[in-house]
């Protein structure tokens, strides 16, 4: 992932110094095991851990003429660990260190995910809860519906993050798996125990069955997790984006004192990180199909799955760190304008209260189907005349003569539509 869209905590998971660091931490342990088990000689690990250093220019350019990552690493570890060296790696094969650090990676980079969503859903609660009560026009089809509040729907965001977490929180748990079984996954050459040992000192779980690889529907759930919370990021985006234009400015990013929105119109103040959301969230999304395509592999192993995840790995938790980070700052300074959310609202002339006129001339006697085209027809006559709604079905003979004035009036209550709006909090909110 470039620069631009990288957070260094994140980030540095994915370095190649981190990276083979993970794969000395695999070595180490499996030889303590192996000392344990008298497979190999006491003192090794211990031995290997003082004098190894890992060099990464140096590992590179002995994979240059190698061509094999893991035989690079071993060489250079052995260069300066001396004989003892030759005992590392004794019945593994590459793919128990390759699997079981890019799961540890995978481990490492979801757990820092999770503490984005919580500061996420920290500004999103503070919002809801401060626009609990703030009136605007809930919107279906892009058309004026029925009242909301502004609160409301942010909690219907945070709800959704509370799903991410406990998604992701599955995600890591399913990919937290250890694979030390050598060739072919069967244990001819390496004690299980060592597996065990490995799989505990590392805070990860032993693969129940591996073949030669740690199997990759794991890997598809992980990444397909990420692709979720990435749309989720891209709906809570949009809906930004929607309430920015200039003709509904409901809501506004934070736009700073020295920011330019356009290199030719000084007036303009775009969505830029909400429009950049929504590019990211696609980019996250990119990475779902192959994890997919990565689970059906031939036999007990082959690489086609290698180059794949060499790239989404990093890039799409990388993004995706920024993402949750950058929609959190959004929240967090979002402009709110309750004035504008009302003046919209009432640009239709009340017809948004037609579902409730519908609902009393049931309980007075039409049927539905009268009662739906006496409505309709007031309705249609406020949207095409820009007149009152309230006026047009009080002068309406047909209704005039089944509800009184006292009793309509009371029809076109905003309250109405804000009655349950605590019961919601209190089950959405609770712990």
């Amino acid at each position: 992932m470039i620069e631009r869209y990288s957070r260094k905590k994140l980030k540095t998971i994915w370095e190649d110094y981190n990276k083979y660091s993970i794969w000395l931490d695999i070595e180490l342990a499996a030889a303590e095991a192996m000392e344990k088990l008298k497979i190999i000689p006491k003192g090794v690990a211990k031995k290997v851990k003082s004098k190894a250093k890992i060099n990464v220019k140096r590992i590179s350019d002995i994979e240059d003429k190698v061509k094999h990552d893991v035989i690079a690493f071993l060489t250079s570890i052995a260069e300066k660990s001396g004989k003892e060296a030759r005992y590392l790696h004794k019945g593994m094969t590459s793919s128990d260190v390759l699997d079981t650090c890019f799961n540890l990676q995978l481990k490492q980079s979801g757990e820092i995910l999770l503490q984005d969503i919580d500061e996420l859903l920290k500004s999103i609660k503070k919002q809801a809860i401060k626009h609990k009560f703030t009136l605007c026009i809930g919107r279906s089809h892009g058309i004026h519906a029925e009242p909301i509040t502004f609160g409301l729907k942010m909690l219907t965001f945070y709800q959704e993050f509370l799903r991410n977490k406990k998604r992701l929180e599955n995600a890591i748990k399913e990919i937290s798996t250890c694979a030390i079984s050598g060739a072919v996954g069967t244990f001819a050459n390496v004690d299980p125990r060592v597996e065990s040992y490995v799989a505990k000192k590392l805070k990860l779980h032993v693969e129940p069955v591996s073949t030669q690889i740690i199997p990759r529907d794991r890997h598809a759930h992980f990444f397909s997790t990420l692709g979720i919370i990435a749309s989720s990021i891209e709906r809570f985006a949009v809906e930004i984006r929607h309430l920015q234009r200039t003709e509904v400015l409901e809501v506004e990013e934070f736009f700073e004192k020295k920011q330019k929105g356009s290199s030719a119109m000084p007036h303009k103040k775009n969505p830029i990180l909400s429009e950049n959301l929504t590019g990211l969230a696609r980019l996250i999304r990119s990475s779902v199909v192959p994890a997919l395509e990565n689970v059906a592999l031939w036999h007990e192993r082959d690489i086609s799955h290698s180059a794949v995840e060499r790239n989404i790995g990093p890039d799409s938790t990388i993004a995706l760190d920024f993402a949750l980070c950058r929609l959190s700052n959004v929240v967090k300074g979002l402009n709110v304008y309750p004035k504008n959310m009302m003046k919209n609202l009432n640009i239709t002339n009340g017809i948004f209260f037609s579902q409730r006129v519908l609902i009393e001339l049931t309980t007075v006697g039409f049927t539905r189907e009268e009662a739906y085209k006496i409505v309709q027809k007031n309705a249609m006559k406020s949207w095409n005349n820009n007149s009152s709604f309230y006026e047009n079905i009080a002068n309406d003979k047909n209704i005039a003569n089944k509800i009184p004035v006292n009793k309509l009036k009371k029809l076109f209550n905003l309250g109405y539509h804000t009655k349950k709006i605590n019961i919601i909090f209190k089950r959405s909110l609770k712990k």
